[in-house]
């Protein structure tokens, strides 16, 4: 190789090197999906400010009062070597941990198990599933495997619901089923509604960038709308996207699981770093659906396994409330979209299944 050659060569190297680092973002199902549709322009519920009023009065809305991050969960990546564990119940004895079924994937399916990989907030696969979610997400090839109360043992991966969906193909608007929960109480997939710190760095890369996605959160179930009137189970409902409901107990005025939400318009984002305003972007145009109950109201996926950091892009768990200079982001900043009417929740699973087109079928994997 002459010198000319060499040092064009050195160049290119230099610049390739200079670019910013890229990495994959969360896993992706099929674009035709509710998350991806943007919600900017959609209609409001005709009772959405009232529906805020009363969510909003609950002690803030969001559980402590504020809209904070859970940076605990993982996605993991399995490959055609991973090896698997075979799926079984939690050896309890408490009727109250039995398998979810039909709701969840069959007991004895084959779980892949990627090296070094971890559940929900441990630092490796055994996690106390007795007294917590211990979420494990496993992505491999078309299948995204979610589990709930998951601990690997040498017997197999405890479980109480397995939640396999196929990321090429399109659920219908029950999702895996009316009345059928999955790894997350409202009958959603977990990982696509997930932000981690690659895809907001990526989303930094563009002007006015945004995730594309709509982004999952949780209030306390006492904050959900119940309404006994309705006739579900202990007065429990939920409204599209989603398919089923945990234990909302709170006022029928308030906000009912699977609500989709968007931060309004006009909310400043000035004193927000660049990485924040890409996610008050997306709660704006894409917003945010209830997914389960609990405390900490968005939910991130651990930069463990990820390029960038949530450090170097300076996103901690209190930037929407302890960002100096910025107004803190308030239950009362946000809308209600106009999904449809409240289904009674009779916990009666009816499964349903995704369907699989031309264009998708053959190799898609978001």
């Amino acid at each position: 190789m002459n010198k000319g050659k060499v040092l064009r060569l050195m160049v290119m190297l230099l610049a390739t090197a200079m670019l910013p680092a890229l990495a994959v973002e969360l896993p992706r199902v099929h674009p035709a999906s509710p998350w991806y549709q943007r919600i900017d322009q959609a209609a409001l519920h005709p009772q959405s400010a009232s529906m805020i009023s009363t969510w909003s009065g609950l002690s803030g809305g969001f559980g402590f009062g504020r809209m904070q991050i859970d940076f605990s969960i993982y996605v993991l990546y399995a490959d055609g070597g991973t090896a698997t564990q075979p799926l079984i119940e939690i050896p309890s004895g408490n009727p109250d941990d039995g398998y979810y079924q039909p709701d969840c994937d069959a007991l004895g399916t084959a779980i892949p198990l990627p090296a070094g990989g971890a559940i929900e907030g441990q630092p490796d696969y055994s996690c106390n599933n007795l007294n917590g979610d211990c979420h494990l997400l496993v992505v491999r090839g078309n299948e995204l495997f979610e589990v709930y109360r998951a601990n690997v043992t040498a017997l197999g991966v405890e479980s109480q619901c397995l939640a396999l969906w196929r990321t090429d193909g399109l659920y219908p608007p029950t999702n895996r089923g009316e009345h059928c929960t999955s790894a997350d109480a409202a009958g959603f997939p977990i990982a696509p509604l997930l932000f981690n710190a690659d895809e907001v760095f990526n989303a930094m890369q563009v002007a006015d960038g945004d995730l594309g996605h709509a982004i999952r959160f949780i209030i306390p179930n006492a904050r959900m709308a119940s309404d006994s009137s309705l006739g579900g189970v202990a007065g429990r409902l939920y409204v599209r996207p989603a398919s089923h409901a945990g234990g909302p107990s709170g006022p029928v005025g308030s906000i009912p699981y699977g609500v989709r939400l968007r931060l309004r318009s006009d909310f400043p984002m000035a004193g927000y770093n660049p990485a924040a305003q890409v996610i008050l972007r997306t709660l704006q145009r894409y917003g945010m659906v209830l997914a389960d109950g609990g405390n900490i109201a968005l939910t991130a996926e651990n930069d463990r396994y990820t390029t960038h950091t949530w450090a170097e892009l300076g996103i901690n768990s209190r930037v929407f409330d302890q960002s100096p200079g910025a107004l803190d982001v308030a239950a009362s900043d946000f809308e209600v979209i106009d999904t449809g009417p409240r289904i009674a929740e009779t916990y009666e699973c009816v499964r349903s299944e995704p369907s699989f087109d031309a264009l998708f079928a053959d190799g898609y994997e978001g």
